[in-house]
């Protein structure tokens, strides 16, 4: 049942438009908040779809947003933003907002508007009922990389210590799941080492499946700020934009990248473009990946990933002569069925050649979703606060003692990962699910499979901006949350760098911030007594600054909030003891400065040694290869920078739906279009063994021949994608599968 206080808390409420959680001297309640936070002109906070972390300037009139430019001082953008930068606003005026919870009405088959009250007391009853039925560990959360880090820390919090639960994950598990874990396994932390001013400081980058053109448009500026005119090379199957505008591009075989990365790796040995100082002083087994790399000739490479041999030593002869040499890589890497030692393949290379903790140099992963390191971090969910681990009983115990929470409240394993999450519903393992701020119906991969698994559940909850996802619309409660810019808190961008997101609208009816529905709920289950001193987003973030001490991503030399408005933002580590002038060895190597922190300088890792590690494995087949049934591979990525995941906001804006094709298009050699007599702009039918999806034939020789391509963005793509996943990260493969197009 709902908490009695809570209960009375509420219904003081009338339900005013103005409305968020506000502290009484009896608690929490709901009540009156000022139209706007100043009536300033301007005030500054940064973006809310990518990682890149561009700070934007919002112009307030009266103390509303009317309208926003990008903030030519932030040390991330310069005044520079991409299309859904500036629209930032248009996706919270939409129509179709969550303005009041919804509790579906079985007799009816409808969702309803009810009160906060009803529907807080409804989560409560029924998840509850739930685990009393079938145990503590038979209800689950599935989370986003997209909420303030303060909301991720405190849902965390409240499912495992809170509510008895286990099992949960983000969507980040779709993202950056193989970047947490190469990095822990190789660096001892998940700890992406760059600056973005590394962009501007090499003379060699590498990208490999990544095209930041289309996916992170403003670090692609970055790199044209450099002035050393570097050599750009990407390696990536499809000609895309950014391999266009390269210096060389190595179109391979898709799920080539492996073996070609070994074969890199055997042929700078052999020339002798290697650091040997480096490698014996500060790593681990490298002897044993030399001797097992002598298996990638340039003969295999070429033959398996099908490149030209000329191609093949352009690239190795440049990577060769390189002296600040950066390797770059995003979800063409980490969505792949052997994406974590494709990951850790691109470490290799970087510290075989010394080209880590330099300027210019590093084994880099960009992040996808805008707090998605926020999620890697802080939620709570598959790691312990701050990259500890469940099951390490110093690591309860400390967070314990600094939360002032019984260690028993803890859970001593870790959660299953959002697939086995899936597995549990499809099992009745799990018999309850609550679901934040993702959209898994629409972005799953084998998207059929999670729409059916909605039917097994006993109570499904969706908390969003939205009451019209494929999700939401599967809802037994839905409840409205407020979205970016109508909330306060932190994410951490790509470059490790917090920055400060600002409350500069209301959320519309009785919509509230994550953040307020989370302390409701806490009430509502009675246990708000373990959260008293989780007052807001920034008392939390002083809890997180506590968590981090000692951690390596430290962050307790930050003051408050205002220090983040004041500076631009600050990337971690940035200890206490840093900022006297004394970098302790856990926050190394921290600088009393805001900005231009680059990791493992001093060539000291976070491994108990502190050296890191070469990681490898031999090459593995991909899950599903091509057929005379189904004769193409199917790749799927961003389809333009207007375009973001599932289109739940992108789409609500007129002017970023205009920048991209309304029907769905499929990329077609036109040597393929040829034999199966297709012409350009006509309809298809692109089929694998699990679906099917009409679209338009785009006749283009950016896809090579026996390839197609569907940007993931358009509904239905994802019931062709094969479910398998890298066995180490759980993330999954959304990059192959076998498919067929037919005319008509």
């Amino acid at each position: 049942m709902s908490h009695p206080k809570n209960n009375t808390l509420l219904r003081q409420w009338t339900g005013p438009l103005t409305s968020e959680l506000v502290r009484t001297p009896g608690g929490f309640g709901l009540g009156q908040v000022p139209a706007g936070r100043t009536p300033n002109a301007t005030t500054g906070l940064v973006c809310g779809f990518c990682s890149t972390g561009c700070g934007l300037t919002v112009h307030l009139r009266d103390g509303e947003a009317v309208n926003l430019t990008p903030d030519p001082d932030y040390p991330v953008n310069f005044g520079m933003a991409c299309p859904k930068g500036w629209e930032a606003l248009a996706p919270l005026e939409a129509l179709d907002r969550a303005t009041t919870p919804l509790l579906r009405n079985h007799a009816s088959g409808l969702l309803e508007p009810v009160s906060w009250p009803q529907a807080l007391a409804e989560f409560t009853t029924r998840f509850q009922g739930i685990q009393s039925r079938y145990g503590p560990e038979s209800v689950a959360f599935l989370s986003t990389g997209q909420i303030c880090t303060e909301e991720m820390a405190f849902l965390g919090a409240l499912f495992k210590f809170g509510m008895g639960g286990l099992h949960c994950d983000s969507n980040t598990r779709q993202c950056m799941a193989t970047a947490h874990v190469a990095y822990k396994e190789s660096f001892g932390f998940d700890a992406p080492p760059y600056t973005y001013e590394d962009f501007e400081q090499s003379d060699v980058l590498v990208f490999v499946g990544s095209n930041p053109c289309i996916a992170h448009p403003i670090l692609w500026q970055r790199v044209l700020r450099n002035p050393h005119r570097p050599a750009i090379i990407v390696l990536d199957p499809r000609r895309t934009e950014t391999a266009v505008a390269a210096t060389l591009h190595l179109p391979l075989a898709p799920k080539s990248d492996l073996t070609l990365l070994y074969g890199l790796a055997r042929a700078l040995l052999r020339l002798g473009a290697v650091d040997r100082a480096f490698i014996d002083a500060h790593t681990h087994g490298f002897a044993d990946f030399a001797e097992f790399v002598e298996a990638f000739p340039p003969e295999r490479v070429c033959a398996e990933a099908r490149l030209d041999p000329e191609l093949w030593e352009r690239c190795v002869s440049t990577i060769a002569r390189g002296q600040r040499v950066s390797f770059w890589w995003t979800m063409g890497v980490n969505q792949g069925h052997e994406s974590t030692r494709t990951a850790q393949a691109i470490i290799n290379l970087a510290l075989m050649t010394g080209n880590i903790g330099r300027p210019g140099t590093g084994a880099n992963s960009i992040t996808g979703q805008c707090n998605a390191m926020g999620s890697r971090l802080y939620a709570n969910a598959t790691s312990l606060f701050a990259g500890r681990d469940f099951a390490n009983a110093d690591h309860r115990a400390e967070v314990a003692r600094i939360l002032g929470i019984p260690g028993e409240r803890i859970p001593t394993t870790q959660s299953w990962a959002y697939d086995q999450i899936l597995d549990g519903v499809e099992s009745g393992a799990i018999r309850g699910l609550w679901v934040i701020g993702t959209n898994p119906a629409h972005s799953w991969i084998r998207q059929d499979r999670l729409q059916e698994l909605a039917h097994r559940l006993e109570f499904l909850v969706v908390q969003d901006l939205y009451a019209t996802t494929e999700t939401a619309r599967r809802a037994d409660l839905l409840l409205p949350a407020a979205g970016w810019g109508e909330k306060d808190g932190t994410f951490i961008n790509s470059e490790r760098r917090f920055g400060l997101v600002k409350k500069i609208r209301r959320a519309p009816g009785s919509a509230l911030s994550d953040f307020a529905i989370f302390q409701l709920i806490s009430n509502a289950w009675g246990c708000a007594e373990l959260f008293s001193s989780w007052r807001d987003p920034e008392t939390v973030f002083q809890i997180l600054k506590r968590l981090s001490a000692g951690r390596p991503c430290d962050i307790s030399g930050i003051r408050d909030y205002r220090h983040l408005d004041d500076v631009g933002g600050i990337q971690w580590p940035y200890s206490m003891m840093s900022q006297d002038g004394n970098t302790s060895e856990a926050s190394k190597p921290a600088r009393p400065t805001p900005s231009g922190v680059r990791l493992f300088s001093d060539g000291i890792f976070y491994t108990p040694d502190g050296r890191a590690r070469f990681i490898f494995a031999p090459p593995r087949p991909v899950a599903e290869p091509v057929d005379a049934d189904y004769p193409f591979v199917l790749l799927t990525g961003r389809g333009t920078s207007a375009q973001w995941h599932t289109g739940t906001r992108t789409g609500k804006s007129a002017v970023l739906t205009a920048l991209h094709p309304a029907e769905c298009y499929v990329e077609l050699n036109p040597a393929d279009a040829r034999r199966l007599r297709i012409s350009m702009g006509e309809r298809v039918t692109v089929r694998s063994r699990r679906g099917a999806v009409s679209a338009n034939a785009l006749l283009t020789p950016t896809v090579m021949p026996g390839q197609v391509f569907l940007p993931m963005h358009y509904d239905g793509i994802n019931r062709l994608t094969h479910a398998s996943f890298d066995p180490h990260s759980r993330q999954p493969n959304y990059k192959h599968c076998a498919v067929a197009v037919d005319p008509g």
